[in-house]
């Protein structure tokens, strides 16, 4: 029933917005403790080998340090692997800080130095010399290529490739129109503006309460708990603000590792904070080669599509994403072959990054078909209609909801594709090229099980409570949105509390499925909660309500009313001193319908149209205009659902045309690791974005029709912006980013 507050739909500021622009917000390694020491992470300068031996004197003869960790005075901790497995662990054997005298890649972590003051502690680790015993390493995956195999499924959530369907290399052979291509996407790091850091308090009595830069406070005290053979009871874990993760915090990093052994050890609280230069040290989202080949008859249907990648591991995890899949999501084709392999090379193991796998299958698919739109004459719209497929062909199953050809029709109509001429070279503005690139988009909408907690007092207030993390989406406010809506609130009147994980049991925070998840259960909660209130007032003497079912009443302002006659109400205060209780409590788990997983498929979609202007002399590239229609269900809130997909474009835009971690392979190391080396899009780099969200009705996926926003903004982006270039300068750039080298060469 729609409450007359009806906040779920529309705009609403952050709940959360002062706390943030007047510093009130407090991120990990912000909260202070009494006795507070300071620890500095020292690295390997080798990417592999052995350390021959690690001279810490200088160091621990430096007034004020504390202690200097390295493996040979570490602190003992769990022995089997499985202990080392966090809930988003790939398979394999988890990386272990400090274990033993092996170099596993480059910039390990090798040492701790802690000290009283964060300065001694930085000029000391400056002072560790260590000697290593070099061994021969790789981390180029052309040269690894030829050992690429396909990734075991064991302990593994990613789904792997559909059987192949048909005979695709044969309807392949015949096809009259073929475009056959090798597509690459260069290693990217997440780069959030918080850095990864650990604050670790220890109190008196031997336990811990971190503040940890994490998706995941749950995940992050498990960790803890299982590694240090600490009971659950013993470690708090506490975020209740993230400044950005992007898939980064899914995972524990090892700052939280050292932080935790150095305070067990020391018996006093201990903050980690790793820098910039450090930030490259761990997880990114891999390189990426991918091949595609497309037949296709004269009027532009397919008739083969095979879909092969290759991406990069390290060598003691599995790390995998879904990357072919998608090209048989998007279009329909009777003949299909898709093939993911892995390449072990010495780095760190990869780690999601907003929309893995997607973010890079979806620009090697749409950079195809728009080269198959070029083949064919067709236009790139016209063709992916031709193909558009229907149904879920890799699992045979119906869609729960697609408006991906609406998403064509009104962001076509509002970027004025129309007016575009199909002949490359053939716009122009002034000294600049001008060209036009569309592409499609695709991320699935799923939903975890989530616990939520509601509390209602006497006052009128109400307070909703989960584990999930607000790592910037706004989760903070959608969950107040859905609340005061439930229970005919003000938002005023409700506090929500999250990132901590005393508070009922969720999942990392990811894959776009916290609105979906903590969403459905903060209203399964708050629908509890109005339950029992209702029987309270029912219950009452002489109750104005007695008769009702809770359908004939509406609650709103504090209330309880009959929906036909507003005036016979019964306030929550009322109710509540009724029943001689002061508040009302629920918690509720919300789950995903096994029902619905077993017969639909559920996915968001967009559509991506992208202007680019292009210095015809200098090769430099703008990208003036994005319009970017999605459907993905029920919008929570316009304002905050606008800016994640604002946000997702802007990852696109750098993944296009500047993102990219160089390895200097003779070293093995990541040589741009800073953010003067490393670009991202700045204010500069970024000009007109048009978001549109496509109607949608969802009934299938949760109670709210939610699909996740966090991912779709990314997905496609690159490939518009790839295919537009082409369309300005007829010349097709297949490795991205597409820099003025790749474009002038």
């Amino acid at each position: 029933m729609q409450q007359p507050t009806g906040y779920i739909g529309t705009p609403q500021s952050r709940v959360d917005g002062r706390a943030k622009v007047t510093g009130e917000a407090k991120y990990a390694a912000e909260f202070d403790a009494p006795d507070l020491a300071y620890g500095i992470v020292v690295t390997s300068a080798i990417a592999k080998g052995r350390i021959k031996s690690v001279d810490t004197s200088a160091a621990l003869a430096v007034a004020g340090v504390l202690q200097v960790f390295t493996h040979e005075n570490r602190a003992k901790t769990a022995w089997f692997d499985r202990n080392f497995r966090d809930e988003t662990a790939p398979p394999g054997s988890p990386f272990r800080p400090l274990y033993d005298d092996r170099v596993i890649y480059s910039a390990q972590p090798i040492a701790l130095v802690v000290a009283e003051e964060f300065e001694i502690a930085a000029y000391a680790a400056s002072l560790v010399r260590v000697e290593y015993e070099t061994e021969t390493h790789m981390t180029d995956l052309d040269v690894k290529r030829h050992e690429a195999y396909v990734p075991p499924r064991k302990r593994s959530n990613v789904k792997p490739p559909p059987s192949p369907r048909g005979d695709a290399e044969g309807a392949f052979a015949q096809a009259p129109l073929k475009v056959h291509a090798e597509y690459r996407v260069a290693i990217e790091h997440h780069n959030p503006m918080e850095t990864h850091a650990s604050t670790v308090v220890y109190e008196q009595d031997g336990t811990l309460t971190i503040h940890d830069k994490t998706q995941g406070a749950q995940n992050s005290q498990s960790y803890v708990s299982s590694v240090f053979g600490l009971s659950s009871s013993q470690v708090r874990v506490v975020t209740p603000f993230v400044g950005g993760a992007f898939g980064s915090g899914l995972r524990p990093q090892y700052q939280l590792f050292l932080a935790v052994m150095a305070a067990l050890e020391l018996k006093r609280s201990v903050r980690v904070v790793l820098t910039r230069d450090q930030m490259f040290t761990f997880g990114y989202r891999p390189l990426t080669i991918q091949t595609i080949s497309l037949g296709a008859n004269p009027d532009g249907k397919l008739v083969s599509l095979m879909h092969d990648a290759v991406q990069t591991t390290s060598t003691f995890e599995d790390y995998q994403e879904v990357v072919v899949n998608w090209s048989n999501l998007l279009y329909h084709c009777d003949n299909v072959k898709l093939t993911y392999k892995l390449a072990q090379v010495d780095t760190y193991t990869p780690i999601d990054m907003r929309a893995p796998g997607a973010a890079l299958g979806v620009t090697a698919i749409e950079t195809a078909m728009d080269e198959l739109a070029y083949a064919t004459g067709i236009d790139p719209i016209e063709l992916r209609l031709r193909n558009y497929a229907e149904t879920d062909e890799a699992d045979n199953k119906s869609f729960t909801s697609k408006e991906l050809r609406a998403c064509y029709q009104l962001g076509a109509e509002r970027f004025g594709w129309a007016r575009r001429s199909p002949e490359p070279r053939s716009m122009r503005d002034g000294r600049e090229l001008v060209g036009w690139g569309m592409a499609s988009g695709v991320w699935e909408a799923v939903m975890q099980k989530t616990a939520a907690r509601a509390v209602l007092t006497r006052d009128g207030k109400l307070e909703v409570a989960s584990a999930t993390t607000d790592i910037g989406t706004g989760t903070y406010t959608i969950l107040t949105q859905i609340a005061a809506e439930t229970l005919g609130l003000r938002m005023e009147d409700v506090t929500t509390k999250i990132g901590d994980s005393d508070l009922p049991k969720s999942p990392v925070e990811g894959g776009s499925w916290t609105a979906a998840s903590a969403g459905s259960a903060v209203q399964k909660a708050c629908l509890s909660v109005r339950e029992t209130l209702f029987k309270h007032a029912r219950q009452m003497d002489e109750s104005p309500l007695a008769n009702a079912s809770i359908e004939q009443v509406m609650f709103a302002d504090g209330r309880i009313c009959l929906m036909n006659d507003p005036s016979a109400a019964v306030t929550f205060a009322e109710a509540m001193q009724a029943s001689g209780v002061d508040k009302v409590e629920a918690e509720e788990n919300a789950s995903p319908g096994l029902l619905a997983s077993m017969r639909y498929s559920g996915y968001s979609h967009s559509a991506i149209f992208a202007e680019v202007k292009v210095d015809e002399e200098l090769g430099i590239i703008r990208v003036t205009r994005i319009v970017n229609a999605v459907a993905a269900g029920t919008i929570l809130n316009p304002k905050t659902a606008r800016s994640q997909i604002l946000g997702g474009v802007v990852f696109g835009i750098g993944m296009a045309l500047e993102e990219e971690s160089l390895l200097d392979h003779n070293l093995g190391r990541f040589m741009n690791h800073n953010l003067a080396e490393y670009h991202v899009p700045v204010n500069a780099d970024v000009f007109d974005i048009d978001v549109i969200f496509v109607l949608e009705h969802e009934d299938k996926l949760n109670s709210l029709g939610v699909k996740g926003l966090g991912e779709i903004g990314v997905v496609g982006t690159a490939a518009a912006i790839g295919n537009a270039i082409y369309h300005a300068t007829g010349k097709r750039i297949r490795e991205y980013p597409i820099t003025i080298d790749k474009l002038l060469g």
